[in-house]
């Protein structure tokens, strides 16, 4: 039999008959309350006029004044909106075709006038402080700080008021340094009698006699020198051999020649070959000329010549050189005052000066030198060189004390500018200077 002309069970037919049926049912039914629902949420757009706001998370509370400003604008601009007519809306200018609308507008309001600005502060650079007058000579004098002028300043130190204990520590310090038992007993007696009790009592008042008096035995009166005052200008160079004269009358000639003078030197001390050998050194060095004779020879004539030599081709200054040793003290002076006799042929007025050479490693000896030198010699200036080398500079206030003549030069050390001009409140304030500022100086 054919499956297909089967009949068909009236149970399956029902069966799918109900499930069509309800397909189709719930297909109306779901259709309907879609409608219904999209009708009422329309009604609800109708009613409210937009679209409700999103919910966002609250912000913080605004000052009261500001929250009721920004709930007036909102009513304000709805009303505005409901005033106008529904009309489409312009469009917006372009940024090209705002730009000569703004230009007009800032033409027609007038400019705002610029507030007055205060004139610039002007804060001047600050000046450099003053150096101190004796900082130059405070590494050279380091050492003869540390001699009696230390010894004086521990006596001081931390003392209020002086008893007559402390007077005697100072006569001691003084009698021992090497400026002089002479210059050291005309202070102490200058102490008692020049300083009141009180003043007496007081270091600081003591400290500022020592240093006034110091400044006024050193400022003898005594012009400056004055090399363009005669031509050639003949300055005459003595003092014992090791005492530093040829590197003085070295360094001396390249000072002058620095300055622009035409110098000439004579080698006068023949009867030491090293002196003349030194000397030829300096003169290749500073560019000078040296007139010097053979090995033994006369010094007198060497120097007579030297001096011509200079009167003859214009020379600015003639500095010469003399011995320093013979055999004996009355030898020497005697050869000096020959060559001083014989300078004066050769140039009428020489020599214009005559300086003694100090060296002041050798101390209170130093004084008894001059004293040998200014009874044979017209003496008009020292130099007192090798100051760097000792701890006995101080002898430097005997000298110009007992001997009246005034120093010229100093040598504070070998380089050409170590010797230098002597100025007596220069050396005086670096003399004397407090102990943190000369090591300020020695460090520098």
């Amino acid at each position: 039999m054919d499956p297909t002309s089967a009949p068909i069970n009236p149970a399956e037919l029902y069966e799918l008959l109900g499930i069509v049926g309800g397909v189709i049912v719930s297909g109306l039914l779901g259709f309907v309350l879609v409608r219904r629902a999209r009708a009422s949420r329309q009604r609800m757009i109708d009613a409210v006029g937009e679209a409700p706001a999103p919910r966002f998370p609250e912000k913080k509370k605004k000052p009261a004044l500001e929250a009721a400003e920004e709930e007036e604008e909102p009513e304000e601009q709805a009303e505005e909106q409901a005033e106008q007519p529904a009309a489409e809306e312009e469009p917006a200018p372009s940024p090209a075709a705002r730009k000569p609308a703004a230009r007009a507008r800032e033409a027609e309001q007038p400019p705002v006038p610029e507030p007055e600005r205060a004139p610039a502060q002007v804060i001047p650079f600050p000046a450099p402080a003053p150096a101190r007058k004796g900082a130059a000579l405070l590494p050279g004098l380091q050492r003869t700080r540390g001699g009696f002028i230390a010894r004086l300043g521990e006596i001081f130190a931390g003392k209020k008021q002086i008893d007559p204990s402390v007077v005697d520590e100072i006569e001691k310090v003084l009698l021992t340094a090497d400026i002089g038992v002479r210059t050291s007993q005309k202070l102490l007696e200058e102490i008692r009698s020049s300083l009141s009790r009180r003043e007496l009592a007081d270091p600081d008042a003591v400290w500022a006699f020592l240093r006034r008096r110091a400044t006024e035995m050193l400022s003898l009166p005594a012009p400056p020198v004055d090399f363009a005052s005669a031509r050639p200008f003949v300055l005459l160079i003595i003092g014992v051999n090791g005492s530093g004269k040829t590197t003085t009358i070295g360094k001396l000639a390249a000072r002058l020649a620095a300055d622009g003078k035409k110098v000439l030197l004579a080698a006068g001390d023949t009867f030491r070959a090293a002196a003349v050998e030194q000397l030829d050194v300096w003169a290749k060095r500073t560019s000078t000329t040296l007139v010097r004779g053979k090995e033994n020879a006369d010094p007198s004539s060497v120097i007579f010549d030297g001096v011509k030599r200079a009167a003859t081709e214009s020379f600015d200054v003639a500095i010469c050189d003399t011995a320093g040793r013979l055999h004996t003290k009355t030898d020497l002076m005697q050869e000096l005052q020959k060559v001083r006799r014989t300078v004066g042929k050769a140039s009428a007025g020489a020599p214009h000066e005559t300086w003694l050479v100090i060296d002041a490693t050798s101390g209170q000896n130093a004084i008894a030198q001059a004293q040998i030198f200014t009874e044979a010699m017209a003496v008009s200036g020292i130099v007192l060189t090798k100051l760097d080398g000792t701890a006995k500079g101080g002898v430097i206030l005997g000298i110009a004390d007992q001997l009246k003549i005034p120093v010229r030069y100093i040598g504070v050390g070998e380089k050409v500018e170590d010797l230098r001009p002597f100025d007596p409140d220069e050396f005086v304030d670096a003399l004397f200077e407090p102990a943190e500022h000369s090591n300020e100086g020695a460090a520098s």
